[in-house]
């Protein structure tokens, strides 16, 4: 099968099974907690190396915090989780770019469960932050007569967050997946410098900036309350 002669994990267990994503996900967990310890084992007052490319990002993703929340504190608070998940969604969509190895993002499992993940946390810190009923009387608008509607709206909006999250990633890196198989295809000798690589990993990092920025914009509707309420 063409699909077995790229994906040699496969060979391993049915590929059909969700088991090879499974594998895949836990080497990306692997490389997050290796880049971690890279990044963290002697530490600089001058970061050279892995450790400025490490600093580099984590000031990258507290930057763009501040800019979605207006708030240092609550960058700084989010930051753990949004810098991870970053983290996991780009290595796991680099993955899929080495021939022999899939993308675990290229799972709608996986995606879905970070979507799920995402859409609990940003209402129980909403919850958490404005109370069970200052943070839902938000859904019902600002008319009585249209509060109904307004609130059957709003739950299905937030509902629909979690397929925009989820289908938004896994679309994509199916998608740059199901095309280096037939760049590998047409042409497995020449496929390594053509430009389409380029844009595959442009594409990677794209998808992770999308998911952090969505995850920031959720969590900013949920705890910064709006003056006008």
């Amino acid at each position: 099968m063409l699909k077995d002669q790229f994906f040699f994990l496969g060979g391993l267990v049915n590929y059909e099974h969700s088991l090879v994503y499974l594998v895949h996900f836990f080497l990306v967990v692997f490389l997050c907690m290796l880049v971690g310890i890279l990044c963290t084992r002697s530490m600089k007052l001058v970061p050279r190396g892995i450790q400025n490319i490490g600093e580099a990002y984590i000031s990258f993703v507290y930057s763009m915090g501040k800019d979605v929340l207006e708030d240092e504190n609550l960058a700084k608070k989010y930051l753990p989780l949004v810098a991870t998940i970053g983290l996991v969604v780009f290595i796991g969509n680099m993955i899929g770019i080495i021939p022999g190895f899939e993308s675990p993002t290229a799972n709608l499992t996986l995606t879905l469960a970070l979507a799920i993940c995402v859409f609990v946390y940003y209402n129980f810190e909403g919850i958490r932050t404005q109370g069970f009923f200052g943070y839902f009387k938000h859904f019902f608008g600002p008319s009585k007569a249209m509060a109904p509607l307004m609130f059957v709206i709003e739950i299905l909006s937030h509902l629909s967050r979690i397929i925009s999250l989820s289908f938004r990633l896994f679309g994509n890196i199916k998608g740059d997946d199901l095309l280096l198989i037939v760049l590998l295809t047409l042409a497995p000798w020449f496929a390594a410098p053509l430009i389409p690589f380029g844009l595959l990993i442009f594409m990677g990092f794209l998808q992770a900036f999308i998911f952090m920025i969505l995850t920031y914009v959720y969590l900013a509707g949920a705890v910064v309350i709006d003056e006008e309420h």
